[in-house]
């Protein structure tokens, strides 16, 4: 029996062997799930759902609800006591990986590849950017900074004005260069640039692991 903790490792590897340039992120909150894995390519975001043989279907639904909120494309890594049904609760657009343990280790195999996603939604993937990293493409765009409007309001302008093949782009852009050991620092500066009477407030960070190209970045725990 394979559990989560078996599949991730040999799954990073197998993800970097077939897809090439990635960014890794791990255990990112989507609407009420979270995802085990979202995987950044070139304007192009996945979200990955694994399924070990210890897991069950009982999430599952609610999990390909928020999956299609937020990601391009997205697929199910499904042990092999899954193997044979789990086609049948996931979307037809959803790509399968199945996973076992042979004689020379742990074998992937695609059962499915991924479709386009037809339920995303560009408001909640772009939602999941911070905030400096959409000035970011404000300023590579040549858009206002609306520095005292919400980031929905941003969001809103960007779809507006910024071409969706053009803005899937910056989207993988920034993910790919976001720096989880500057995460504090980076909020704390954008709020100062943005509003001086927080200069003497601290933020919360998240733990978040990330790999990116091959490379592990250490686990960052904070609170």
């Amino acid at each position: 029996m394979l559990y989560d903790k078996d599949i991730r490792e040999p799954l990073f590897d197998f993800l970097e062997e077939t897809y090439g340039k990635i960014r890794i992120i791990e255990e990112k909150q989507v609407g009420k799930s979270r995802a085990d894995i979202v995987m950044v390519l070139p304007g192009l975001l996945t979200g990955i759902e694994i399924k070990s043989d210890a897991d069950t279907y009982v999430r599952l639904s609610r999990q390909v609800k928020d999956y299609d909120r937020f990601f391009d494309r997205n697929m199910v890594v499904a042990g092999s006591s899954h193997a044979v049904h789990v086609r049948e609760h996931v979307p037809e657009w959803w790509g399968i990986i199945t996973v076992e343990q042979t004689d020379l280790g742990i074998d992937f195999y695609v059962l499915r590849e991924p479709r386009e996603n037809p339920q995303m939604n560009w408001k909640r993937k772009l939602s999941l950017l911070w905030r400096p990293e959409l000035v970011h493409i404000q300023e590579l765009t040549c858009m206002p900074r609306y520095k005292e409007k919400s980031k929905a309001f941003v969001i809103d302008k960007m779809l507006l004005k910024i071409p969706k093949e053009q803005l899937s782009a910056l989207v993988s852009d920034e993910l790919f260069e976001r720096d989880y050991t500057r995460i504090e620092e980076i909020i704390r500066e954008f709020k100062i640039q943005n509003r001086p009477e927080l200069k003497d407030q601290t933020g919360k960070k998240k733990r978040i692991r990330s790999r990116i190209k091959g490379r592990r970045k250490s686990t960052i725990k904070t609170r």
